[in-house]
């Protein structure tokens, strides 16, 4: 395990409920409080009332006063924020920590891939490689998973990828699973029965599916890379 990124002034909270898709309300110190959360999942399994989160105080407050980054998670922490999972991918990649991933130069994010932005451009050779990553919060024993709900967005993209393999370009899937002490990752068929079915057929067509496993650590508020080639179970 390698820490990534350290995170400060982390505050202790106790989930309430969730309010809306983007806030959720805890208490803090016998006080409630509202807290933003960017995770657009379902997470009923992570957001239930009297378990606790990690939160960081927001300067600029309007309708929250937190923002919930983190669940606990067997003895550890889930992360369920994405730009979270987003940086420690990063920092992983910087740090060189990811090796199936060496040969490429970062290019840019958010990078346009027909009718879809796809979350990361890197080059090797002259050759482009387009790579979206996924959060993959959802535990089921040893498992993380994706999705928690049906994921138009998350089929578009594995499509726009497939294609652009059939073409002869390059595509990669990463799926973050930000829960501690997970041993592979499977898609959740419950969750959308077509994005199983669909990372089967980019698997076949060339596009690469791969996983990585982190978690956010409590005690040193640092979120730790645990497996930088996590099991795919497809």
């Amino acid at each position: 395990m390698r820490p990534l990124i350290s995170i400060d002034n982390v505050k202790r909270c106790k989930i309430l409920r969730r309010l809306n898709r983007f806030v959720v309300e805890i208490e803090i110190r016998d006080v409630i409080k509202r807290a933003y959360i960017n995770n657009t999942g379902r997470l009923t399994e992570l957001l239930t009332n009297g378990r606790e989160g990690f939160c960081l105080r927001l300067d600029d407050r309007k309708k929250t006063d937190y923002r919930l980054f983190a669940i606990s998670e067997n003895g550890n922490g889930a992360i369920i924020d994405t730009n979270l999972q987003m940086k420690a991918f990063e920092r992983a990649f910087r740090l060189n920590l990811i090796p199936w991933m060496k040969e490429w130069k970062f290019i840019q994010r958010n990078a346009r891939l027909k009718n879809s932005i796809i979350d990361y451009l890197f080059e090797w050779r002259n050759a482009l490689l387009y790579l979206e990553v996924k959060s993959a919060v959802l535990r089921e024993g040893n498992y993380a998973m994706y999705p928690d709900c049906p994921s138009i967005r998350g089929q578009r993209h594995i499509r726009e990828l497939m294609e652009h393999v059939a073409e002869g370009g390059h595509g990669a899937i990463v799926f973050i699973a930000a829960l501690p002490r997970v041993k592979a990752f499977k898609p959740y068929e419950r969750g959308d029965p077509v994005i199983k079915k669909l990372l089967i057929e980019a698997r076949d067509k060339g596009v690469v599916i791969k996983s990585i496993g982190m978690f956010f650590n409590p005690l040193d508020s640092k979120v730790y890379l645990e497996n930088h080639d996590l099991k795919v179970v497809l």
